[in-house]
This record gives structure tokens, sequence and C-alpha cells, in this order.
């Protein structure tokens, strides 16, 4: 079950990520981030009022409040590096670097949580998390500039520390640590938007897409942090980390991007690692 959560999580990540690629095209990135959070936050909300979730623990050490909002702070921080990295870098670079954010959450469940793996699901994570790193499309015939990627390397990071505490919130409750994250994040929209008095030119036109990458990117979210709840951190965290397959091959069937041969090697070894972590 927490295997199905985490790869479910990933092709919701994968196809948000997609669509607000695509709509960044024409709108400022940052509208569209600000804009999809808080559609994020009001499907939380609507699930939490119609849940018994509002009352698990908040505070404490085992509480979701705290770790809601780092989780929320993190992901930002680590978007808009990811965003600053994209306009400054190519794509190829970029990408793979961001996606080694899961060694974070992967090393908290191993060496703080105490997870331990069998030899062939050892070999399983290893081959999930290769094969999500080549399905990005690493590009290193020219060399790799230093501004992106340290950029990239921040957007790892914080990508991974956010991970890593929605994994400490959602052992208090799931939903309400990732409605937590997008009351933080809706927080930081509204400052931008008092700041710039404008969402960028997004219209009537854009909302259905905008309603889409809302809801999927808070229910990859909150598929994640069950998953966490039902197995091993680590293996939800690696299998929840394959989202740039589901980007890569949904630009590939609509956007006729042509994948490179390392990116088919790629969906190889991570088909191979998901199949070791599902079958063992």
């Amino acid at each position: 079950m927490a295997s199905l959560l985490a790869l479910l999580s990933s092709a919701l990540w994968g196809s948000a990520d997609y669509h607000a690629g695509k709509l960044s095209k024409r709108f400022p990135a940052i509208a569209v981030l600000a804009t999809s959070q808080a559609i994020g936050f009001i499907t939380g909300l609507f699930l939490v009022i119609v849940s018994a979730s509002r009352n698990a623990q908040a505070l404490g050490s085992d509480g979701y409040l705290l770790a809601g909002a780092l989780a929320g702070l993190c992901g930002y921080a680590g978007l808009i590096s990811l965003y600053a990295a994209l306009s400054t870098g190519r794509m190829g670079v970029v990408s793979p670097i961001s996606s080694l954010g899961a060694l974070i959450p992967l090393s908290y469940a191993i060496v703080i949580k105490g997870d331990q793996l069998s030899t062939i699901v050892s070999i399983g994570v290893v081959a999930a998390l290769l094969g999500g790193f080549l399905a990005s499309g690493p590009e290193v015939s020219q060399g790799f500039p230093l501004k992106p990627v340290l950029l990239a390397l921040s957007a790892a990071v914080f990508f991974g520390l956010a991970l890593v505490f929605m994994a400490i919130g959602s052992q208090s409750s799931a939903l309400m640590t990732m409605t937590t994250m997008r009351a933080t994040t809706l927080l930081i929209g509204i400052a931008i938007f008092i700041r710039f008095r404008h969402i960028g030119g997004l219209g009537k036109a854009e909302l259905p897409i905008l309603i889409f990458i809302g809801v999927a990117d808070f229910a990859a979210n909150l598929l994640l942090g069950v998953a966490t709840t039902k197995g091993l951190v680590s293996l939800a965290m690696v299998l929840g980390s394959l989202y740039p397959i589901a980007t890569a091959l949904l630009a590939y069937k609509f956007l006729h991007e042509r994948l490179h041969k390392v990116q088919y090697v790629g969906i190889f070894f991570a088909v191979i690692g998901v199949a070791l972590i599902s079958a063992f």
C-alpha cells in the first residue's frame, strides 16, 4: 500500500510540474506558483472541514504545526531556487541535480529513523534513485556553469528538507501537515500580491489548469505523507522522488520533446528499482 501511494504521488507531482512548466512559459512562474499554492490550501481546508483530522496534535515534538510550517518554507525556497536555476542554466543540468534532494530524506530515514533495508531492496533503492536522476536527462557535454549548479544544489537541499519535515509532521496527521504547508505558502503568496498588486496576467481561461495544478500538487504531498505512515519512510521517499519521469513522459507525449538515450536508461533503471522495492 505504501509503495502504491508513493508511486501515485510521483505521478501527480510530475503531472502538476508538467502543467505548471507549460503555464510558466506564458505567465510569470511566481504568479503560477502563488495561485496554485492558494488553490492547494483551499483543497486542504475543505478536506480538514469534512474530516476529523483537525483534532490531531498540533504542538509539541510530535505535532504537525511546526513541521508543516517548516516544510512549507523549505518547499517554497526550493521552488524559488529551482526556477532561478532554470532561468540561468540548462534543464539537462539543473533538473538532475535538484532531484538529488531525495538523498536527504533517505539519509534521515536510515540514520535517524533506523530504517533497515534488505540487500535486494537496497539494490532497488539505488536503481530507482539512479533511474530518477538519469530520467531527468543529465547533460554534461558542455560543462557545468557555476551559478545554475549552485542554485540547483540549493533546490535539492530545500526540497530534501521539506520532505523530511513532511514525514515528521505526518506522524501526527498527514492532512494537517500538508494544509499547514499550504497555509504557510499562502501567506507568502499574499505578501507577493501586496508587493506587486497583480497575479501576472492570469485570468479565468487559466483557472481550470491552475485548479488541476493546485489540487494535484496537494494530493501528491498528502499521499506521500500518508505513505510514510504505512511503511518505511525511506522507501516511500525514494518512490515519491520519481516524479521527473512522469514530467518527461508527458513532455514527450504532448510536447513531442525528444527523450535522450540516457533518459530511456533512467526509466529502465527506475522500473527495475520499483519492481525490486515492491516485490520484496
